[in-house]
């Protein structure tokens, strides 16, 4: 029996919840479930080496020999914010790391201080008005994410990993994105398998943001020694020549 015509041409597809309703099941939140679920599914899937001594004795090794060499460069772009725009030299934020343990993340700042309204903070673009001038410099550059280093000795981070995301980012594209929340299985990174692949920057539509977290699930899924060594080498090239970060 065909539906009344009222019925006929409605975006079905569109009607149907990307995530579960707020409905019980046992006693237990469906979104919990759905977390849970999907944390499962995503550790069956999870490269061994994400969690092996060799990557942390990496992570070490590098973020401690790269914060050497460039000491004197950091030096250098701490005491240019300092002199060149009111407010901190470093700039600090709560970002989601792996298992979903929040950590306060170390950057280079890089714009004016200004509140974001409704604590929603917005992303940066191109032309940003927030930029101060030797912000837009460490940003094309990718020096203002140096400091991260020092979250990567803490344990809270990985030279490469998914990147984390401002936490009102987390929980606005985690209510679109059915699989957002697997990118938690791994320590965010400094770099990762979606900035050298033209994934960076502004996501101004949701099919952006959902390539990029296509691209982390790949990472987590198939991560080597090898990888991370490639990834390496791509980022350096990235930071050079990129057009995607402003």
């Amino acid at each position: 029996m065909p539906a009344p015509a009222f019925f006929q041409g409605l975006p079905w597809h569109a009607l149907r919840p990307k995530r579960p309703l707020g409905l019980s099941l046992a006693g237990l939140p469906a979104r919990r479930l759905y977390r849970v679920a999907a944390r499962r599914r995503t550790a069956d899937a999870t490269s061994a080496y994400l969690a092996s001594p060799t990557k942390r004795g990496i992570d070490l090794a590098g973020a401690a020999l790269v914060l050497a060499m460039l000491l004197p460069l950091l030096l250098l772009v701490a005491l240019l914010i300092r002199l060149t725009s009111p407010g901190p030299v470093l700039f600090r934020q709560t970002r989601t790391g792996a298992g979903g343990r929040p950590f306060t993340i170390l950057k280079f700042r890089s714009m004016y201080v200004v509140g974001e309204s409704d604590g929603f903070v917005q992303q940066a673009r191109r032309g940003d008005a927030r930029v101060t001038p030797i912000g837009r410099f460490i940003r094309r550059t990718s020096i203002d994410e140096l400091p991260q280093l020092i979250n990567v000795l803490q344990g809270d981070m990985s030279l490469i990993g998914p990147r984390p995301h401002a936490q009102s980012h987390d929980a606005f594209y985690g209510a679109q994105i059915a699989r957002y929340d697997e990118r938690f299985a791994a320590k965010p990174g400094l770099s990762g398998l979606a900035q050298i692949s033209g994934a960076r920057g502004e996501t101004r539509e949701l099919r952006d943001m959902e390539r990029r977290i296509e691209l982390d699930l790949a990472y987590i899924r198939s991560a080597t020694l090898a990888t991370d060594l490639r990834i390496v080498a791509l980022t350096a090239r990235e930071m050079l020549f990129s057009s995607s970060a402003y």
